[in-house]
């Protein structure tokens, strides 16, 4: 592998979801170095449809944690931020700007809904696993949740209905006791079939 065993504990090996955070607050300038490098990585036609909204003030939250889970809502109310993922439906309207060596794409997307739907959701997806693990590359905990009432959440983030939530993410450093066991993953054989 070409990253050390440390960045593969940190990203990968020892990573889990934090079910408690320290008080410890997150600086705005490491929320936006976790954007910075979660930007990066790869997305059909460089689509880009990940909006974020960070939730760092007590009412922010509030207005978050009768949307989430009833086992959700304890530890989204103590971390110190809370991400709001969504999938931007007309994340098309960028694209002249992001895909320039092929003309067109925006008036594609606009003309075909279903593509347009499945760009954003499958490339969204892609993106809030790379943040997670910008997240973790920050020395962050992160707490990724599907949890919660989506239409709830797009009703008080996202009212015009451009966009809608597909995850939420508490943010920080873990704190007493936020991790469970480790518990298993399927091995190789189990998953992986050579042809």
């Amino acid at each position: 592998m070409e990253l050390d065993k440390a960045a593969q504990e940190l990203l990968f090996t020892e990573a889990r979801t934090a079910n408690a955070f320290s008080p410890e607050p997150v600086s705005d300038e490491t929320l936006r170095a976790i954007w910075e490098l979660a930007k990066w990585a790869p997305t059909a036609m460089n689509s880009n449809p990940l909006r974020v909204v960070y939730l760092r003030t007590e009412e922010a939250k509030a207005r978050l944690i009768p949307h989430m889970s009833e086992g959700n809502q304890a530890k989204t109310a103590t971390a110190p931020v809370v991400a709001v993922l969504a999938a931007d439906s007309a994340f098309h309207e960028h694209m002249p700007h992001l895909f320039p060596i092929r003309e067109g794409m925006r008036e594609y997307f606009a003309g075909d809904d279903a593509a347009r739907t499945h760009t954003a959701e499958f490339n969204s997806a892609l993106q809030a696993g790379y943040f997670l693990l910008a997240v973790r590359a920050a020395g962050l905990a992160a707490g990724p949740m599907g949890g919660f009432d989506r239409a709830g959440v797009d009703g008080e983030f996202f009212a015009d209905g451009r966009h809608r939530s597909i995850m939420v993410v508490n943010i920080g450093k873990p704190g007493e006791g936020a991790w469970f066991d480790r518990l298993p993953r399927l091995d190789y054989d189990e998953v992986v079939t050579l042809a």
